[in-house]
């Protein structure tokens, strides 16, 4: 056949492929394996979170200057935060945990047990005070009064630095002499 615009085929005989035969062995270790990945899917589905650290979406909320309990695992042997500046966290027998908030943001927390393995991570969200706060801005700097139900000093992040220290000083003079009236007294401020 020739021309323009036809096409020559060439037709060959279809070869014959001899069968593949598998040994008994063979079998036995594919259905043994098909086994073992279902068994792992199962498994992932039924628990998903079996052996690893807690989700990211666990989160531990807390205001600032305000401290919550909060239940660990038991095995804790190091704590690591993230940055200190935001939250604090101590670890107190029986896996319980005092979560301080020190600071606006977010930060982690990851549990680590004496092998080195993470046992938990979870996320800090360290937010603003829940109780009644003005704020007051002179120009630029900034004052926070509590406002439950007479409003009076608070130091709040943020706010100027000379009224910050005014505050921060006249709460550890108020502190201070709260410690000398006690020793004279002869009491150290323990609970009985």
């Amino acid at each position: 056949m020739s021309g323009a615009g036809t096409a020559a085929y060439l037709l060959r005989p279809a070869r014959i492929v001899p069968e593949y035969k598998m040994s008994f062995f063979s079998l036995r270790s594919r259905a043994s394996a098909a086994l073992m990945i279902r068994v792992f899917a199962a498994g992932l589905v039924l628990f998903p979170a079996a052996g690893l650290p807690a989700a990211a979406n666990d989160m531990i909320s807390v205001n600032v200057d305000q401290a919550k309990l909060v239940k660990f695992p038991e095995k804790i042997a190091t704590i690591v935060v993230g940055n200190p500046l935001i939250a604090d966290v101590t670890l107190q027998p029986g896996g319980m945990v005092v979560v301080t908030g020190k600071g606006y943001g977010a930060t982690n927390v990851i549990a680590l047990d004496r092998s080195g393995a993470v046992l938990m991570d979870r996320v800090v969200q360290v937010e603003g005070p829940t109780d009644k706060v003005v704020t007051v801005y002179r120009g630029m700097a900034r004052e926070s009064y509590s406002c439950t139900p007479e409003c009076a000093r608070r130091v709040t992040l943020g706010d100027a630095e000379t009224y910050f220290k005014s505050a921060m000083d006249q709460a550890g003079a108020i502190g201070g002499q709260a410690a000398s009236t006690g020793a004279a007294m002869g009491t150290t401020g323990k609970v009985n």
